[in-house]
């Protein structure tokens, strides 16, 4: 996991020359630095804690939805980011500015002393203080990676911890034995504090829970304690309590409806009066989270595909599990008999094979073009298309995003998908200032 800034982070960009990117997993640099800071971290509001490999960031944009619905101000700290570093930190609501981003790292690169710290530890303790600083009911705060030794894991008691579903990735930090993973996810668990969990693989499941039991924390497990899903077009949930009747999700995907359900457990797990099927209601109809199946109708890219009558969409999921979720998707838009093509790039760390056998599944991807990006780990466009190649798919490269839109929207009008990385969906959305995230 690299951060990836553009040329208008200035002050971020000076900051990733002095202090290392690389993930050295620990707590005691962060506890050190937000000792010298005054402890912000025990003057946030209340917290919901979400950890887990796919779907943190609609989960915590479902929840910070409900939580506006229902009239709060929420604060919500995601990475990575897709355009503008801001994105990261949102207080009250709005996205941080760029000014106060600037004036409180310096805040924080001063209080540190030059002692040794990581760029997302350093990032984490300036989002920890603009949070202590600005009235509001709820923080979403979504652990960067792993759980147990992520820089958020310093908050003592958390409203409600959430785990996403757990699944093989960032292997190189956290191994490859899916007990162990689900372990360290499960490190964000407090004692004594409600968790919420999605549907997980077995081995996951019993990690989760018993980590849950150690602690005394309540778990409530999707599918067990809770269920949401799609029946006659509406979104159905249900707990100890009854059921919900509810509209369906505006993120698009089968998936989506799980992110959702998640989000209504947790959000439910507040027991704030103010949150009531209503505000539900109301909150996942107007999540918005850029690059999960987000369709493009702005911009040069989203106006080429319309010119042509075709659809173009990007998701930034990169690993397996993330590409099945979205190979479902494809296989909904496919049912009206149109060709489905991939433009892809991938990063060189990433299980690219893997990602394209998922997407294969269904068997409505007829074409793929490949492409390189502009990140340091992204793999050449000939190494994805060998991927996908490998995957049983029909690949060719392009010189670049333009070229393969252009080459995408060649003949009847298809199904596009931009897809393998967030990064290269940040690429994507930062061609036009009409499709920056706000």
């Amino acid at each position: 996991m690299s951060d990836h800034l553009r040329a208008h982070d200035v002050a971020l960009e000076r900051l990733r020359g002095l202090h290392p990117i690389k993930i050295d997993l620990s707590l005691d640099r962060i506890a050190r630095l937000l000792e010298a800071l005054g402890r912000p971290q025990d003057r946030l509001p209340p917290t919901i804690h979400v950890a887990g490999t796919n779907g943190k960031g609609s989960a915590s944009a479902f929840l910070r939805a409900i939580g506006e619905a229902a009239g709060l101000r929420v604060h919500v700290l995601t990475s990575p980011h897709l355009v503008r570093f801001v994105e990261r930190i949102r207080l009250a609501g709005v996205l941080i500015s760029e000014e106060a981003l600037a004036q409180v790292l310096a805040r924080v690169e001063a209080a540190n002393a030059g002692l040794p710290i990581t760029f997302f530890e350093i990032v984490t303790a300036a989002a920890f203080v603009a949070f202590s600083e600005t009235p509001a009911d709820l923080l979403v705060l979504e652990v960067g990676l792993g759980g147990r030794f992520d820089a958020t894991n310093v908050i003592a008691a958390p409203a409600v911890a959430v785990i996403c579903p757990v699944d093989y990735d960032h292997k190189e930090f956290l191994g490859e034995d899916l007990a162990i993973i689900a372990g360290e996810k499960a490190g964000i668990i407090k004692a004594g504090r409600p968790v919420v969990s999605a549907r997980q693989a077995e081995v996951a499941d019993a990690a989760i829970e018993a980590r849950a039991q150690l602690l005394g924390a309540p778990l409530a497990r999707m599918g067990v304690d809770f269920d949401a899903f799609m029946e006659r077009g509406r979104l159905i949930f249900q707990d100890e309590k009854g059921l919900m009747d509810l509209p369906p999700p505006s993120l698009i995907g089968a998936h989506q409806v799980d992110n959702a359900g998640l989000a209504i457990a947790a959000a439910l797990a507040l027991n704030d009066p103010r949150i009531d099927e209503a505000t539900i209601a109301k909150g996942v109809v107007s999540a918005q989270w850029p690059a999960r199946m987000q369709r493009l109708t702005a911009g040069p890219y989203g106006e080429a595909a319309r010119a042509v009558g075709a659809d173009l969409w990007l998701d930034g999921g990169h690993n397996p599990h993330g590409a099945r979720a979205v190979a479902r998707a494809l296989e909904d838009l496919a049912r009206d008999g149109r060709p489905v093509t991939l433009i892809a790039g991938t990063l060189a760390n990433k299980d690219a094979e893997g990602f394209f056998a998922a997407l294969a599944g269904p068997g409505v991807v007829g074409r793929v073009i490949a492409i390189g990006f502009d990140a340091d780990a992204a793999a050449p466009a000939e190494r994805t298309a060998e991927a996908a190649r490998k995957a049983g798919l029909a690949a060719e490269t392009a010189a670049s995003i333009p070229d393969a839109v252009r080459g995408a929207l060649q003949g009847p009008p298809p199904h596009v998908l931009i897809c393998g990385s967030l990064y290269l969906a940040g690429e994507v959305l930062a061609a036009s200032e009409e499709t920056w995230p706000v």
